[in-house]
């Protein structure tokens, strides 16, 4: 298998073209999508090897999911093919002050509905030396919560490092009996990276940091997430000050218990599709890490990674290191 794992559910996304409310016009754009299956593919595609556990149906939406994956550079052989139906969510992009809107569909999916005996961790786990997963997969039930657990159980009792992602989404969570703060923290003890701001932290901790203000609340949370999470080493966070739909200001951060990295703020105008912004930090994080640079160099590489998402409609950021360094160089006239 692959040396880089992920599990998660996979979704279809449909979106109307441009800005038209959802019902407005009967035609749909479609793009698969999930949290871990964008950081998978932004992965593959910066050339990392990436594997994908989860479950579709035996169906054309499945397969094709499947093939969308494996046509980007995803080991799908941890997909498994089995339930009744495809998880689907809706977005209706925003315009002006109007915000964007995102509808989920995707209660009952096989991937969901998917018992806990039905993941083979001894076989997916062969070969990696990296897990991911987010905090998605807990918010879609209790079933779904305990094969995360299980999962992170797994990956740490074979000393394989994990990194989580709190992609909190109360319209999930509130669907069902659920206590995110007691599931969360089973699942971020496991981890050695969290991907999580201050209010992630506030959630997990049960407790507020508006004591301060920007880089020390930031500081201050990640401090007492350290203290709280032993195997925890390092945070990775963006900060969004949104304008309106088409302009952004983002910077991001990563935390370390020795010291911290903090980028500049850049402006984001003329967004095209600002949805999967944070699993292509994610995956840019990780992507520097992983290739031997600095903290330094990992905040920067997620930054533009996350910028250059904002460019590309759909979930994934489809880009290559040469995308990366001519976005960091700076250059905006036409590549010829």
């Amino acid at each position: 298998m692959a040396r880089f794992l992920a599990f998660g559910e996979i979704m279809l996304r449909l979106s109307p073209p441009g800005r038209e409310l959802l019902l407005q016009t009967p035609k749909f754009d479609v793009w698969v999508a999930g949290a871990e299956a964008n950081v998978v593919t932004a992965l593959a595609k910066l050339g990392h090897d990436v594997g994908f556990a989860s479950m579709v149906p035996d169906n054309d939406l499945g397969r094709s999911a499947v093939s969308t994956l494996r046509g980007h550079g995803v080991d799908t052989r941890g997909i498994q093919l089995g339930g009744d139906r495809m998880g689907l969510y809706f977005v209706t992009s925003g315009a002006g002050m109007r915000a964007t809107e995102v509808i989920y569909d995707r209660a009952g999916s096989s991937f969901a509905a998917a018992p806990v005996e039905a993941w083979d961790w001894d076989a997916l786990f062969d070969g990696v030396d990296w897990f991911h997963l987010s905090g998605i997969t807990p918010a879609l039930g209790p079933v779904p919560a305990q094969s995360a657990i299980a999962a992170v159980q797994a990956a740490a009792a074979r000393g394989i490092p994990i990194s989580f992602d709190g992609n909190y989404r109360a319209k999930l969570w509130e669907r069902w009996d659920s206590d995110p703060r007691a599931l969360l923290t089973q699942l971020v003890e496991h981890a050695e990276l969290l991907f999580g701001n201050h209010r992630d932290i506030a959630l997990l901790l049960d407790r507020d940091f508006a004591g301060h203000d920007g880089e020390d609340r930031r500081r201050d949370a990640a401090e007492a997430a350290f203290a709280a999470f032993p195997k925890l080493r390092t945070i990775a966070s963006t900060a969004r000050h949104v304008e309106n739909v088409d302009l952004h200001r983002v910077s991001a951060r990563i935390d370390t218990r020795d010291g911290h990295a903090q980028t500049e703020e850049v402006v984001l105008a003329g967004i095209v599709d600002r949805i999967g912004g944070g699993d292509a930090f994610a995956s840019g994080v990780l992507h520097g890490l992983r290739s031997g640079g600095d903290i330094a160099a990992a905040a920067a590489t997620g930054l533009a990674l996350t910028a250059l998402k904002h460019s590309l409609p759909g979930d994934a950021a489809l880009f290559r290191q040469a995308d990366i360094d001519a976005y960091l160089a700076g250059g905006l006239d036409v590549r010829r």
